[in-house]
């Protein structure tokens, strides 16, 4: 399973082996966990299932889905279901000439 890939819009999450050390938990949104929002359109990519956490630490995210699949959904893209395990969140960035890397906004 781990390298196994999901892309949702800008979005890609990357099955992992194990999950690195000292990632913080980071707060649900309307009982949510978000891995991202759309700046051009408002809306999220976010899973609702109660089994999914999403982390965070050393800038990057990390998803853990424990007990059973859980469905990434979104406005515009139609949904994913991620199988339980851990997972890397990765937003897709563009490439500008004479300027830093940007994210993608969906």
């Amino acid at each position: 399973m781990a390298g196994s890939q999901y892309r949702q819009g800008d979005v890609l999450v990357v099955a992992v082996e194990r999950l690195p050390d000292g990632l913080t938990p980071v707060a649900r949104e309307d009982g949510a966990v978000v891995l991202a929002h759309g700046e051009a359109t408002g809306h999220r990519h976010a899973i609702r299932e109660p089994h999914a956490e999403l982390l965070e630490g050393r800038g990057e995210r990390f998803l853990r889905i424990a007990g059973g699949p859980a469905r990434l959904v979104h406005e515009e893209h139609d949904p994913i279901v991620l199988p339980a395990g851990a997972y890397q969140v990765i937003r897709q960035r563009e490439y500008q000439p004479a300027a830093w890397p940007r994210t993608v906004a969906d």
